[in-house]
């Protein structure tokens, strides 16, 4: 009877032991699917990753410093163009 006893438990822990594994196994599955289901997610929603939303912002950044870099040279030309308008004679 000890055997016996014995043989139960070891087929119970064997038992055991595999639905350990099986659980494992589904949330492995559950979370590689939870990860797809997330990707198509920001897919269908077009959302921008992290770097390439820095990436824009660089590059608005530069390209807001080279506009007021123009702002100020037009400015610049125009003060010079009148300053030309004003030093030429009436007559001509």
């Amino acid at each position: 009877m000890r055997k016996d006893g014995r043989q139960r438990l070891d087929d119970l822990a064997g038992m055991a032991g595999g639905a350990f594994s099986v659980i494992a196994g589904l949330r492995a599955e559950m979370e590689a699917m939870a990860r797809a289901q997330a990707e198509a997610m920001v897919r269908r929603l077009e959302l921008a990753r992290a770097e390439d939303l820095d990436a824009a912002m660089e590059v608005a950044r530069r390209a807001r410093a080279h506009a007021e870099a123009l702002e100020i040279r037009v400015a610049a030309l125009e003060a010079e163009l009148a300053a030309m308008r004003q030093d030429k004679p009436a007559s001509e």
